[in-house]
């Protein structure tokens, strides 16, 4: 068998418009774990907001893995367990919280065990990103005091122009001591050096004692971009943003007509 893991972003690519994975995903899944295909979820997605999918999906009793975060935080859908979680260190969070207070029309959010905490709950890019992870979102006045643990990821959330300003001034500050990237105009993800889904797969790959040429990697977003170019057989959904179909391997049907299911079944299950 040619290959034997694939990763599958979530919004856009393995769910649909209703955020919701078809009968025909699911069933293609599942034929592909019985294979012995390993399913990872690869999404900028917080654990919590993960967990949903894996759910739809039944990971617990298939087997695979969930990686969060863009891949800061990898988790065992069977176990549970941690494989390997990654944070910012605690003494930048005062700094890039208050970039999130630069522009009227930004804002920055960060994840707790019961949801997202924010500066500022009607910001329209903030609701967004609670009802994408379906968890609850909370406007608190010291998001520091807020936080119940160490940080993978910060989100500054608003318009592109601002957070590009942002961007460059996050770059300027922490150089290579932080990744700072879009995964959507709108949001501008901030996460520790190093971490992005690539580098995370890989990480996955060689404890499973696998090649990139065994992966597929299936994506619509700029934060897909890196698995694409580095998975074996790189796709991009029908629906995927034009900087990622200019790289991928094969194009795809969209998100709402089962694009992965037809990757699945052209690719492991014609074998």
């Amino acid at each position: 068998m040619k290959y034997k893991m694939i990763a599958l972003d979530l919004d856009g690519t393995l769910t649909n418009s209703q955020k919701e994975v078809s009968e025909r995903n699911k069933e293609a899944l599942k034929k592909a774990a019985d294979k012995g295909v390993h399913i990872v979820l690869a999404s900028g997605r917080p654990l919590v907001g993960i967990l949903p999918v894996a759910e739809m999906v039944n990971l617990k009793e298939t087997g695979g893995y969930m990686l969060a975060f863009n891949g800061a935080h990898i988790v065992d859908g069977r176990t549970g367990e941690t494989f390997m979680q990654t944070t910012l260190p605690e003494e930048f969070y005062p700094d890039i919280i208050d970039y999130g207070k630069l522009f009227y029309d930004v804002t920055i959010l960060t994840y707790t065990k019961n949801g997202i905490v924010t500066l500022d709950d009607q910001n329209p890019y903030a609701q967004l990103e609670a009802k994408i992870n379906r968890v609850p979102l909370m406007q608190v006045p010291d998001l520091c005091a807020a936080l119940d643990g160490p940080v993978c990821k910060f989100l500054c959330v608003g318009n592109y122009s601002h957070l590009r300003e942002i961007q460059l001034m996050i770059k300027a500050e922490y150089g290579d001591k932080i990744n700072v990237f879009f995964s959507e105009t709108y949001f501008l993800e901030i996460v520790p050096n190093g971490i992005e889904k690539a580098a995370s797969l890989k990480k996955l790959l060689d404890k499973l004692g696998l090649q990139r040429e065994e992966l597929i990697a299936c994506g619509d977003g700029l934060n897909d971009i890196t698995m694409i170019d580095f998975a074996g057989l790189g796709v991009a959904m029908e629906n995927a943003q034009d900087a990622l179909r200019y790289r991928a391997d094969y194009i795809t049907d969209t998100n709402d007509d089962d694009g992965v299911a037809e990757v699945i079944e052209k690719f492991i299950l014609e074998e």
